[in-house]
């Protein structure tokens, strides 16, 4: 049984000395589950780690936080038993999903909603536990709200509209091109080109001037200033990322316009926690209001070719990159 370690960090893709190497899982201890993993994804922050981006990266270790697969050993109720999860401790804290099988806590694993493949189970965990999570602590918005989400056609971006557009609000997209929003929506999403569009101005108009109620900012500092402008009283601003880690913030319109900042950092919420968020999402996968992310046959990468899945994510492919032990 194979699983893919990594023992120093790497400056670049290049110099990262990756490894497939046979082990045999442990045995799970009482209240553990042993998962064979049948798709993993990829995600940007699983390639930041192994090239050293993450202070609290232990070494070596298996990389990879999202997982789907079936479990070969565990409780009656679970055996054999298609499952998905992530967690912001696997391939980080502690060994990872980018292996043949993952041995953790059956407080981690859920049962993976009916209507999506493994293959597509694998691709849903970081983008939409980040879109949730965010959505979540500025508070789940209303009917009656609208939302703002920066970077639309970005994985998290797509995964925020899904669930806005779910819940009933008014949705605009943004994004430096003048494409239409490329994910799934339960609702019309406006799309703002901001390379030619002053989406402050957009979202007011279009509003009667009340603005965004939520802006879910997955680019941060090239769109921070438009955003705040975008901004309706009492509105709440998401932060998952940024490119400037400083930016000019005026404190009176902060307070005056009663707003409130919420930063999000999905690396803190261990696999539990990530669990109890699926299990907020899979009524919406079991109904059809909210869709995984096609996976390409293309973007599918056995262990033996990891390295190129990781060159992948971290060259901005666009698609959902899978392992697939």
């Amino acid at each position: 049984m194979p699983r893919l370690r990594v023992y120093e960090k790497a400056g670049d893709i290049g110099a990262l000395k990756l490894a497939l190497e046979p082990w045999d899982p442990p045995k799970p201890h009482p209240g553990e589950v042993v998962v064979e993993i049948r798709a993993a994804g990829v995600n940007p922050s699983d390639v930041k780690a192994m090239l050293g981006a993450m202070p609290h990266a232990v070494w070596p270790r298996t990389p990879g936080r999202d997982w789907a697969g079936v479990v070969t050993e565990g409780p009656p109720e679970l055996k054999g038993r298609a499952v998905w999860g992530t967690g912001g401790e696997l391939g980080v804290r502690r060994d990872g999903s980018h292996a043949s099988h993952l041995v953790l806590e059956a407080t981690k694993v859920r049962l993976k909603p009916e209507p999506i493949s493994l293959r597509e189970a694998g691709a849903v965990g970081v983008p939409f536990i980040t879109a949730y999570e965010g959505l979540r602590r500025a508070g789940l918005p209303k009917a009656e709200d609208t939302v703002l989400v920066l970077g639309a056609n970005g994985k998290v971006g797509q995964a925020a509209i899904q669930i806005a557009t779910m819940l009933g609000a008014r949705v605009f997209g943004v994004e430096r091109n003048s494409g239409t929003y490329a994910g799934h929506a339960s609702g019309p999403v406006r799309t703002i080109d901001a390379g030619k569009e002053d989406l402050a101005k957009v979202v007011r108009e279009v509003t009667d001037g009340h603005g965004a109620d939520i802006v879910y900012n997955t680019v941060g500092s090239p769109y921070f200033e438009q955003a705040n402008a975008a901004m309706a009283l009492r509105g709440r601003q998401i932060f998952i990322s940024t490119i400037d880690r400083s930016v000019p913030f005026d404190i009176m319109d902060f307070y005056r316009g009663q707003r409130t900042f919420v930063g999000v950092d999905t690396l803190a919420l261990d696999g539990a926690a990530c669990a109890e968020i699926l299990d907020a999402l899979t009524p919406g996968f079991e109904s059809g209001a909210l869709r995984p992310f096609p996976v390409l046959d293309d973007a599918v990468y056995p262990l033996e070719r990891a390295k190129e899945a990781y060159q992948a994510v971290l060259s901005g492919s666009q698609d959902r990159v899978i392992l697939a032990p």
